[in-house]
């Protein structure tokens, strides 16, 4: 896979880079730039420190953390596909008292603003684990949870939790009832809820109202989305799981079609004007304009790391010179602009 390379900038460009305010919100939950790492493409984050400032992004969003370690599935588990990559990992990770005792204190010293993803076998995991991260408190680097509800729900025959409205709505109910809590117990604001949606649904509005009917603030769209290769020498599936997740820039049109669907049902008021974080294939500063100018008030850099570290921090700078280009001065005005045909910049 190939990563775009940054477009060369005038001095004109670099100029009025320095006027352009990419500072966006999720909540309370205050960014100095809209870029985010994606969670389950860098561990939980520090591993792409040698390559960026991981406090000078909006977020790092770390790998879904599970009550209990995990080994994950067996391998091999990743394929290469045209313009993607399929991944079957399985929820591998250490565990939340690891990651409490060992990942988030690295975070924290590298100034790292974190976004915990989270996932579970029912809604009373989900449940704890938001807990015990709402519980850390203000001086915790934890800004806001991301609910992964593609996972396997243990009750029902192992049917994705994120393709049952009903079963949606539970998991969030349980995270959000954990976080209002703790933050009732300690007085001080609610974390934000992110429910991470799957586009591998009949009807994603519905499933995203079941979500903030629960209780989500926000919404991040898209997972990835089911997808499958065939070995060309055995002739049998290349991954030892079967299917996979599919990412990478093959998805972005899906993305920015689901992101288009969230924004418009929130200004039909068939959904609460939640913010939506975008997410899928985004690997330029061109890419990411696109999922923002749908709706998206912030973006994931994802696959794109494997190719380039660096990615997240190089997609904010691209975007950057994109919004200064038309001579946008402000994130915030392009946000949604799609859905407005007689306003656009240059």
């Amino acid at each position: 896979m190939s990563t775009p390379s940054a477009p060369a900038t005038s001095a004109t460009e670099e100029v009025a880079h320095a006027a352009v305010d990419l500072s966006t919100s999720i909540g309370s939950f205050h960014l100095p730039a809209p870029t985010m790492t994606a969670s389950g493409c860098a561990a939980a984050g520090a591993e792409l420190a040698p390559y960026l400032d991981l406090s000078a992004l909006g977020a790092v969003v770390t790998k879904s953390v599970l009550r209990e370690p995990r080994s994950g599935r067996a391998t091999p588990r990743m394929a290469e596909t045209p313009s993607g990559m399929l991944n079957s990992i399985g929820l591998q990770g250490p565990g939340i008292d690891a990651f409490l005792e060992h990942d988030l204190p690295v975070l924290a010293q590298a100034g790292a603003r974190v976004v915990v993803s989270i996932a579970g076998g029912d809604p009373e995991e989900f449940g704890e684990l938001a807990g015990r991260l709402a519980a850390l408190g203000p001086d915790s680097p934890v800004g806001a949870i991301e609910v992964n509800i593609s996972c396997p729900n243990v009750a029902n025959r192992g049917l994705v939790f994120a393709c049952d409205p009903g079963a949606s709505r539970a998991v969030l109910e349980a995270v959000s009832g954990a976080v209002a809590s703790a933050a009732s117990a300690s007085g001080h604001p609610a974390l934000p809820v992110l429910a991470k949606l799957s586009p591998d649904v009949t009807d994603l509005v519905a499933v995203a109202r079941a979500c903030t009917d629960g209780g989500a603030t926000g919404l991040t769209a898209i997972n990835t989305t089911l997808g499958m290769v065939i070995d060309p020498v055995t002739l049998r599936p290349q991954l030892a799981g079967v299917t996979g997740g599919t990412s990478g820039p093959a998805i972005r049109p899906i993305a920015v079609r689901c992101i288009w669907q969230l924004t418009a049902a929130k200004r039909a008021g068939v959904l609460p004007d939640v913010p939506v974080v975008g997410a899928g294939g985004v690997a330029s500063g061109a890419d990411a304009l696109q999922l923002i100018a749908v709706g998206a008030c912030a973006v994931q850099v994802g696959t794109a790391t494997f190719a380039d570290p660096s990615a997240p921090a190089r997609v904010a700078r691209e975007l950057e010179a994109e919004l200064a280009r038309r001579g946008v001065a402000r994130l915030a005005d392009v946000i949604g602009i799609a859905h407005e045909p007689g306003r656009g910049p240059r």
